[in-house]
């Protein structure tokens, strides 16, 4: 067989194995996600706090009386019962508050949180 066409028929291989591959990982997500009852990636806070600055909330969010999600994964849907929004007058935490405004019943997703002593720092929560 001529050396090229060989070369051709090998890459060709790889690159159909590549594509099964990548649809096989593919399927598996899918499947995982489909069953979804197994494993949740929602949490339940029964209080956060989420400022407010003069460019919009914090991507940042503190809550107290947290349920954890039973998995790691990169994104979280936090149902929250009482959000507390204090309205920052400078971009510093401990300057003035303006005003506070008190949310219930609200949901925010989040990229990840750390936790301890009491509290969970949700962060990467994009503003709604």
């Amino acid at each position: 067989m001529n050396p090229t066409l060989k070369r051709m028929f090998g890459a060709t291989a790889a690159v159909a194995t590549s594509a099964i591959a990548l649809l096989g990982t593919g399927a598996g997500d899918a499947g995982a996600a489909g069953h979804s009852s197994h494993r949740s990636h929602s949490a339940h806070c029964d209080r956060a706090e989420r400022p407010i600055w003069s460019d919009g909330p914090s991507r940042n969010m503190t809550g107290h009386g947290c349920s954890l999600p039973d998995t790691k994964r990169r994104w979280y849907t936090v149902e929250i019962d009482t959000l507390v929004q204090p309205h920052h007058k400078t971009e510093h935490l401990n300057g003035e508050v303006d005003r506070t405004e008190t949310l219930h019943n609200k949901t925010i997703r989040c990229l990840g949180y750390t936790s301890g002593n009491g509290t969970v720092n949700w962060f990467g929560c994009p503003p709604d």
